[in-house]
């Protein structure tokens, strides 16, 4: 059995990886020799090597051979790491102790008293809401994020004495079974990840099971509506939540003062009054509202609630304004499931009615692609126009008959563009003035400059 104190040396496959790279940067703060490969070089990867982590890009067997030796080694390895890989080939054959990265948080976070946030849409959101709650409240935390967080610019919070963890529960290949909670919240039990599940009963079934796990005593934040088997754990308090509808936690009197979001926090002890959200999105007060009810469970105070909440920036790529002059807004946003199209496009409506709406969206995965084309078709026909990418296939190979064109297809618009993103900096110049929102959860952020510099070339000429 792996124990946190005799590790001395982590290498990990797929260290680019946001959750990969939180736990990187937890073992070098511990004092470990930390190194690891990825595929591709990234903005993460380069300031992961700023902060003394060796990393390479290729595949390298003959490397590990010099590098790990003697008792301690850890690998941490991520299921998106090719088995015919031939580091983890290697690895393998020398016996090396191998961890998945839910495996590993697990062993960090069961230590402590977890707040794990699970959902298949809304986890990064909320999970990084809340460790900021903690971090400025007296309780403090740690806390493992599948975001950069723009209070502090990185994926991990570090607290010398507090006993809080903070973890985002992932349902993919139902890594959250790791985790034993004290609090958890689960936001959202859509069907997704069908490759891995099958179908929506086995992904409900696995969220139960979740459920099952968080320790007596403990609680359970659920958003209202979400068919939670009460009865796999009879042990821990349950409570729901909701933006506006009433429940044991939901928001009142919600106004939009200068872009930022005034409302009325109702929770079972009572009401906190003016609680003051920075950041837009009238979905991010749903977020608010599941990441106050964890921390005020958790013991955080109302006065260091209200502080905190006002205080928060957000999280890169959630609904992150990138550019904004008289003529266009441009907003880059990591929805890459129908729901989140759905949330992110009716928050941009709500938040600048009447401007003319362009969205471009990067397809993520072709399995996804797949089984929810008819879902993507509809939410994206709410825009005004419409610019389709192609597929991102991070960690699938191509499926025969498979594309954007099974989206593009399907869409009634007829201001409609299926392009390659190289082509983007020259089409947006061609966009009317308005919002221009880019979502996806691939590679298309490596477009947001590119974009930018694009729209500043119109508005200065």
């Amino acid at each position: 059995m792996i124990r946190l104190n005799d590790i001395r040396q982590v290498y990990f496959l797929g260290i680019g990886g946001i959750g990969m790279s939180a736990l990187a940067r937890y073992f070098k703060h511990a004092g470990c020799l930390v190194s690891g490969y990825d595929r591709t070089e990234s903005e993460l990867t380069r300031q992961l090597q700023v902060e003394g982590i060796v990393i390479h890009y290729d595949d390298r067997p003959e490397w590990l051979s010099s590098h790990l030796q003697g008792k301690g080694v850890l690998v941490v390895y991520t299921p998106a790491v090719p088995a015919e890989l031939g580091e983890r080939v290697w690895l393998e054959q020398q016996k090396f102790p191998m961890l998945k990265r839910s495996e590993v948080l697990g062993l960090i976070c069961n230590e402590l008293r977890c707040c794990a946030v699970a959902g298949t849409h809304g986890k990064t959101s909320v999970s990084t809401m809340l460790a900021h709650l903690l971090h400025q409240s007296s309780l403090g935390c740690t806390a493992f994020l599948g975001g950069i967080s723009k209070n502090y610019q990185s994926n991990l919070l570090l607290h010398a004495t507090s006993s809080w963890a903070v973890a985002e529960a992932d349902e993919f290949d139902r890594s959250f079974l790791r985790l034993f909670s004290e609090l958890a919240v689960i936001t959202s039990m859509d069907s997704d990840h069908l490759d891995i599940y099958g179908n929506q009963d086995a992904i409900v079934q696995s969220f139960h099971d979740f459920v099952a796990q968080i320790k007596p005593d403990g609680a359970l934040i659920y958003k209202k509506g979400l068919a939670v088997d009460q009865s796999r754990n009879g042990k821990i308090r349950y409570f729901s939540y909701a933006l506006k509808e009433q429940a044991d936690f939901y928001a009142e009197n919600i106004q939009l003062v200068n872009e930022a979001y005034h409302f009325d926090l109702v929770y079972p002890e009572g009401r906190i009054e003016n609680m003051e959200l920075n950041y837009p999105g009238l979905m991010n007060v749903e977020n608010a509202v599941a990441a106050c009810a964890l921390a005020l469970l958790a013991g955080v105070a109302e006065d260091e609630l209200k502080v905190a909440l006002a205080d928060y920036h957000g999280v890169k790529r959630r609904f992150d304004i990138q550019y904004r002059d008289e003529q266009y807004v441009l907003i880059d946003d990591y929805a890459h499931h129908p729901e989140e199209l759905k949330a992110t496009i009716t928050s941009v409506r709500d938040m600048f009615p009447g401007r003319k709406l362009t969205g471009i969206f990067q397809p993520h995965l072709y399995s996804r692609t797949r089984d929810f084309a008819t879902e993507f078709a509809a939410q994206l026909d709410r825009l005004d126009e419409v610019i389709l990418l192609d597929i991102y296939p991070a960690r699938e190979q191509p499926i025969p008959g498979v594309s954007s064109r099974v989206i593009f297809d399907q869409l009634k618009s007829g201001a409609k563009q299926l392009v390659g993103k190289e082509k983007l900096p020259e089409i947006v110049k061609q966009v009317e003035p308005g919002v221009i929102l880019m979502m996806g959860a691939g590679d298309i952020a490596t477009m947001v400059e590119p974009i930018k510099n694009s729209l500043q070339e119109i508005t200065h000429v």
